[in-house]
This record gives C-alpha cells, sequence and structure tokens, in this order.
C-alpha cells in the first residue's frame, strides 16, 4: 500500500478528510485582548453519545419519525442536524421559513433526544455578498445564528458552529484562515448565548489534515492554534473534532502511526484526538471538553473509489465503533463531552454517495423498516 497524495474523504456537507505530507506551522496573528468568560461553563457526562441524520427532507413523513427513532431505540440521548440556512432564508430581508426546523425540534423533543445544531450550509445572496477572506458577512451570518437560538431557545441543547474551515472548499474556496473564522465565530456565539444563555456553543469540528498547500487546506492542530492565538477561546464552550478511523483500529496510537513507513502521519488514527487535547491544554483551555462530532470507520470497497485503500468491512466498522467508545470512556473522561457517530443514512443516498458507505444503516423505500448495518445493532447492545 502506497501513502495517498491526494484528497482521500468528501463526506455530507463537504466534510472532507485529508493526509497527506506534514507541514511546519506558520504564524499567526496574536490576539488583541482576551475578554473574561461570561457565561458558565458546561460540562457533559464523559461520554455522552449521539448519532448524525439528515431529517430536514423528512420532518413530516414516517421516514423521517423512523430515523429519529432509531436515535432513540440505539441507547443514544443526541440527535445531530444541520439547519441548513440556504432553505430557511432565500434572499436577505425575507422572513425565515420554520416549517423544516420545527418539525426537527419536534421530533427531537418527542424522544427525549438532546438535539446539536450544526449551523452553515449558507443561501448564495449570503456567499456573493461575502467580505474578502470570509464566505459570508459576520453580520449576517450572526443574525442567522441569533434567529435560530431566540426561537428554540431551551429547546436546542448545543450548537456546531460551522463545519471544517480548516477546508478551501468549506470555506468559499478561499485559503483556510483561523482569525478569518473567529469573525464568524465570535459573532455567532454572542448571537447565542444573548438569546440562550444555557445553550452549548462548539467551534466547528476539523478535518484531521497535514496538507501541506495552505490553499487547499490547513492542517488541523496549526489551525487550532491559530484559533487560540487570535482570542477565540472564550467564544465556544466545548472544542470540535473530527475523529475518523480510517483502516485503523481505534486503539492505534498517533506516536505509531506517525513511525509506520507507509503512513508517516499522526492524523490517520482515532487517537488523533489527543493530539488536539494536548494542543488544547498547552493553550491553557483544559477545562473545557473536546466534542466529537464526527467519528466513523468507511467500508467503501469499490474499486474505482479513492476511498477503497482505508475501508473496512461492516463487521469491522461495528466492531471498531464500539471499541472506540469504550476507548474514550476508559481513557478521555472527564475531557471527553459529546461523541457523534456518522452516520442514520440520508434515504436519498446510494451507493454512488461516498457518504452512504460510512453509514450505519442503509436507505428503504419510504415507511419501510430500517435496513439495519451491524454497527446498529453493536452499538444498541453497547452498554453505555
Amino acid at each position: 500500500m502506497s501513502r495517498p497524495n491526494s484528497l482521500i474523504s468528501h463526506l455530507f456537507g463537504g466534510v472532507c478528510l485529508l493526509a497527506l505530507t506534514a507541514c511546519a506551522l506558520v504564524g499567526a496573528p496574536a490576539p488583541t485582548s482576551t475578554p473574561a468568560r461570561q457565561y458558565p461553563l458546561p460540562h457533559l457526562r464523559s461520554p455522552e453519545y449521539g448519532l448524525q441524520v439528515f431529517l430536514w427532507w423528512h420532518v413530516d413523513n414516517k421516514t423521517g419519525a423512523r430515523d429519529a427513532d432509531l436515535v432513540r431505540d440505539v441507547g443514544f440521548g443526541w440527535l445531530k442536524q444541520e439547519l441548513v440556512w440556504k432553505e430557511m432564508l432565500h434572499s436577505r430581508g425575507d422572513q425565515y421559513d420554520w416549517y423544516r426546523p420545527d418539525g426537527i425540534v419536534q421530533l427531537a423533543e418527542e424522544r427525549g433526544l438532546k438535539l446539536l445544531a450544526r449551523l452553515g450550509a449558507p443561501p448564495q445572496w449570503a456567499l456573493e455578498a461575502a467580505p474578502p477572506g470570509l464566505p459570508v458577512d459576520p453580520t449576517d451570518f450572526a443574525n442567522y445564528c441569533g434567529a435560530i437560538a431566540e426561537r428554540y431557545a431551551g429547546r436546542i441543547a448545543a450548537y456546531e458552529v460551522w463545519n471544517e474551515p480548516n477546508l478551501a472548499q468549506e470555506w468559499n474556496n478561499q485559503p483556510p484562515d483561523p482569525a478569518a473564522y473567529l469573525q464568524l465565530l465570535q459573532p455567532c456565539y454572542r448571537a447565542i448565548k444573548n438569546a440562550d444563555p444555557h445553550a452549548i456553543v462548539i467551534s466547528a469540528g476539523l478535518a484531521p489534515t497535514d496538507q501541506p498547500d495552505l490553499t487547499i487546506a490547513m492542517p488541523d492542530l496549526q489551525f487550532y492554534e491559530g484559533l487560540y492565538a487570535a482570542g477565540a477561546a472564550p467564544y465556544f464552550d466545548m472544542l470540535g473534532a473530527h475523529a475518523p478511523g480510517y483502516m485503523n483500529p481505534p486503539e492505534r496510537s498517533p506516536d505509531d502511526a506517525e513511525a509506520d513507513p507507509v503512513l508517516q502521519s499522526r492524523v490517520w488514527v482515532f487517537r488523533h484526538v489527543e493530539d488536539v487535547r494536548a494542543l488544547m491544554v498547552a493553550q491553557g483551555d483544559g477545562d473545557k471538553q473536546i466534542a466529537v462530532t464526527e467519528m466513523g470507520w468507511t467500508s467503501d470497497h469499490r474499486p474505482d473509489s479513492p476511498y477503497t485503500w482505508h475501508a473496512v468491512t461492516e463487521e469491522q466498522k461495528a466492531e471498531y465503533l464500539v471499541r472506540a467508545y469504550q476507548y474514550a470512556q476508559a481513557h478521555w473522561s472527564p475531557w471527553i463531552g459529546l461523541m457523534s457517530a456518522i452516520y442514520i443514512v440520508d434515504p436519498d443516498w446510494t451507493e454512488a454517495n461516498e457518504q452512504y458507505w460510512w453509514a450505519i444503516t442503509r436507505p428503504t423505500r419510504p415507511g419501510d423498516p430500517a435496513d439495519l448495518l451491524p454497527a446498529y445493532e453493536a452499538l444498541q447492545k453497547m452498554e453505555k
């Protein structure tokens, strides 16, 4: 197996997992000031369990109810769902369309599930109006964050602000910039907290990468370091991280992956989260928890797929996911908070979708029973 040298994974919503050659850290702007924390720091049980779903187009049919049931029935307490900005506000000044968000919140509440809402997916008008270096205007983004938090105060437990801003394709095809991301995070945080002080604000989960071309992606550790240097610490309650396992069992250490003559990198393993934690502690932010907002393994064995090299079997996926949760419970407590796995499958995906192969269920016709993969059944039986 040769070490890949290109983009290796593209998940829902542009979630990319890159792992190329290492690069040196570049400087980040120093913070001008670090204001004191205004709100109590939340702490979850260590860990808590979540699953990402795709209810947006199914809030009013049997498929949406079934998929929300699957999160409850696996024994998890959190449901993760994107609240799609571009479908809620088609032009600046319009009235928000709350039909689908209302349905998502109701589906979660009826099942006693906490909701993690991912914020992003901007409309075209917001992309076109973006100032240089940003995907959207911070004021427009803060208005969207605040409108949601105001409507659902006390009903949405947590918000993840954006997705993988260390990738250019998630940053309006501009070079990733931690200080620029802070320009979105800070006003969004303030808007959420002004409307719902008890809501948990999670920084965007980053793509684990050591990509050397900073016009394409910024290594996740470099991005985190730049975020702290820019003064972001007061503007998130938990640090977001992504934790794919690639072909490796969850217990494999970053040191071992780095010493591997083929892998030669610390980012190829689930336990890369420990590197993120070490950086967090070094920045004096160790009192916060980490939220793993995406974790999983792919079973994409298609011969022409660029992801075949790190595919596992469905049985391995099941075993590795259970062992990942068990490892975190044994070794990462108390600093690990929410751990949200991917995915309850989007009912519209087919085998042609790369993200289909990360899921723990398979699509069925509307109203039909779910097609459960071994990973779902293993997580259901797992002691929590």
